[in-house]
């Protein structure tokens, strides 16, 4: 695995694409920020992280060579590599917040941030984005937002968990050809944040309502069984959960 390290890049993910338009770079290749100054995060918000404190990186993927249609088994091949590494640490309670926010009870710790570059309707690469807070101890007042230092109350090492992510990243892609969709499916539905659990939900006209995840479609949309015990289907646009 390559590694690049910088001390500033205004984003990885902007970083690496342009490396990768203009050099033949291998697999699983990572840039590492020591300050991002305009990280992003999924529907445009901006990713807030102390210099030095966290992680901030990103990592391309060449490998997983699928169509378009399913774009979404990145998002889980990606959320089960940092679950399995934060399992690894004991870190309590987790869980995936769907589609792709890694959470400790109810406190957010992870986001995640993929862009795919196609080639007609199959996915040539990926660059996936990962901002993990992992040494910081404040958070300017945001709310259900935790490090991996307030949880477990020690300094971790940046560089060696970087490794250990992109690590069990490529253990899980190597076994796509044995792991069927389903098998898959069911590892990232198991860890999911309320799932079976009453929640309340906002839709795109702001309009609040009651339902159960239930799980996550082929299309990597949102399963909901509502009030009236149908099961409804939404896109990341379509719904917000409120706990």
């Amino acid at each position: 695995m390559q590694l690049i390290k910088l001390s500033a890049t205004d984003s990885t993910n902007a970083y690496l694409k342009d490396l990768l338009f203009h050099n033949e770079i291998e697999d699983f290749t990572a840039v590492m920020a020591h300050t991002q100054l305009k990280g992003r995060g999924q529907m445009g918000t901006n990713w807030i992280s102390d210099p030095g404190k966290n992680l901030t990186f990103s990592v391309l993927v060449k490998s997983l060579e699928s169509p378009v249609s399913e774009q979404f088994l990145l998002n889980i091949y990606v959320s089960l590599a940092i679950y399995n590494t934060l399992t690894q640490l004991h870190v309590p309670d987790l869980k995936i917040k769907w589609p792709n926010d890694i959470m400790s009870g109810h406190s957010k710790i992870c986001g995640i941030l993929i862009e795919n570059i196609l080639s007609g309707q199959h996915i040539q690469a990926s660059i996936v984005g990962i901002g993990l807070n992992v040494n910081q101890l404040t958070f300017n007042n945001l709310p259900n937002v935790s490090s991996l230092k307030l949880l477990l109350g020690r300094t971790m090492d940046l560089d060696e968990l970087l490794l250990n992510i992109v690590v069990n990243l490529k253990s899980l892609l190597a076994e796509k050809g044995k792991l069927d969709k389903e098998e898959l499916f069911k590892r990232y539905e198991t860890a999911l944040f309320r799932k079976d659990k009453p929640s309340t939900f906002k839709n795109q006209n702001d309009e609040m309502f009651m339902g159960f995840i239930k799980g996550v479609s082929s299309a990597g949309k949102l399963k909901i069984l509502m009030e009236d015990d149908i099961m409804k289907e939404f896109s990341l646009k379509e719904v917000q959960l409120l706990y």
